[in-house]
């Protein structure tokens, strides 16, 4: 191409200032234009730098400001049915023992799934997922784990694959089949055998999955449970994240981190030899405030630690019937902003940058640069920190998914 010959684009974005996240800051444009062609950024500046170009498709956003489309790397949206009864209860003074006792917990969500159709499924995972695009999420991860048997573990990983389908978002699958015991084991190593030697394979072989998850924990599996699992997922090529550290400190992180696991979530009672680890194998803290504030925690993950490490800090809903019924991500950036003190640029990366870098999808998303994915949102804001700062409302002016306005 000549100096004088067109820069040809499939569309033009200006009027407004942008917040690229390149590199975890600001990194503020002002006056800035994107353009795109085949739904990737070709070029990004001011707009008076820009060259000359040839597009049928120029918008004027009219001011604001822009960021790269939210990412909501830790959620749980496909679920049958809801625990909004056991909130109540729990609030009338019903222990979860004795809501356990009832049948309740996690038991009552993996019936209701297991009972569910597809169909059910989607329908009930729409409406949660129709709420996480209106904040302006355009990348969103969804874990299996209330199935806990092959069938419908491969039902909830086909309906989040669906919802990628029907949906302009980008939908990453984790399978979270080492969530809790089904109620027709109860020998947590024979579980832990069938998922190695029949779940896993299965999964890996029908490619529906992006990732392998599990939670470590007392009431859950041992670290050297999800080790097992782990390891066969590595052989099974697939990538791993881990629950970890969230009630206690039982290592799961460092072993997670071991594997080079993508992140560690939730993560409270970690130790300074676990952010090392985390640092080392370059594994993201994945914070999950919304969970903290719905369980009324006193443990708050070690900001300090990880700040010191250098290790990544991104932020997820956690959506879940049980302990996180959140479906703003940009409440959580706010809440991680008032109930872990990160500053409102650590908790915007944390929502971009750094939740893509949680996916393993930071190549090609989380940032506003030449070659990424074309995914931003032009917010009706007068600065990005504002994103932290209400709490709820509609900031969203336009919401740019893969190029194209949705």
């Amino acid at each position: 191409m000549t100096n004088d010959t067109p820069m040809k684009l499939d569309s033009l974005w200006h009027g407004a200032h942008i917040a690229t996240m390149e590199d975890g800051l600001y990194s503020v444009i002002e006056n800035a234009a994107i353009g795109v062609v085949g739904g990737r950024i070709v070029w990004i500046g001011e707009a008076q730098e820009l060259p000359n170009y040839d597009t049928q498709n120029e918008h004027d956003l009219g001011g604001g400001w822009i960021t790269p489309g939210l990412i909501d790397c830790h959620t749980h949206l496909v679920f049958g049915g809801n625990r909004a009864g056991e909130f109540e209860q729990r609030l009338n003074g019903v222990s979860y023992q004795e809501i356990a006792k009832q049948g309740g917990g996690i038991a009552s969500s993996v019936k209701a799934t297991r009972d569910a159709s597809e169909v059910e499924l989607i329908a009930s995972a729409s409406r949660r997922l129709k709420s996480l695009i209106a904040d302006g999420v355009t990348t969103v991860e969804i874990k299996s784990g209330y199935g806990l048997s092959l069938d419908s573990e491969l039902k909830m990983l086909s309906v989040a694959t669906e919802l990628g389908k029907q949906f302009p978002v980008t939908v990453k699958r984790t399978c979270l089949a080492a969530h809790a015991m089904p109620p027709e084991y109860d020998d947590k190593d024979a579980y832990i055998d069938y998922l190695c030697d029949t779940v896993l394979p299965k999964v890996a072989e029908l490619g529906v999955a992006d990732a392998v998850d599990a939670f470590c924990e007392g009431i859950a599996f041992s670290t050297e449970q999800v080790a097992r699992y782990f390891k066969t997922a590595e052989l099974l090529g697939l990538p791993v994240k881990i629950h970890a550290e969230q009630l206690s400190s039982l290592g799961g992180t460092s072993m997670a981190s071991s594997f080079k696991a993508l992140s560690a979530d939730h993560i409270e009672f970690i130790e300074e030899s676990d952010v090392k680890a985390m640092a080392d194998s370059g594994t993201v803290a994945v914070l999950l405030p919304g969970a903290f504030f719905t369980l009324k925690e006193t443990q708050r993950p070690p900001i300090a630690l990880l700040r010191q490490y250098g290790v990544p800090m991104a932020i997820a809903t956690d959506a879940n019937p049980g302990t996180s019924p959140a479906l703003s991500l940009r409440l959580m950036m706010n809440m991680a902003c008032t109930l872990f003190a990160l500053t409102p640029e650590e908790s915007l990366a944390g929502a971009t940058i750094y939740a893509a870098k949680a996916l393993g999808i930071a190549d090609t998303h989380g940032s506003l640069e030449i070659g990424k994915v074309a995914d931003f949102v032009c917010w009706d804001v007068e600065s990005p920190g504002e994103l932290s700062y209400w709490l709820g409302g509609n900031l969203v002016k336009n919401r740019i998914y893969e190029g194209k306005s949705s």
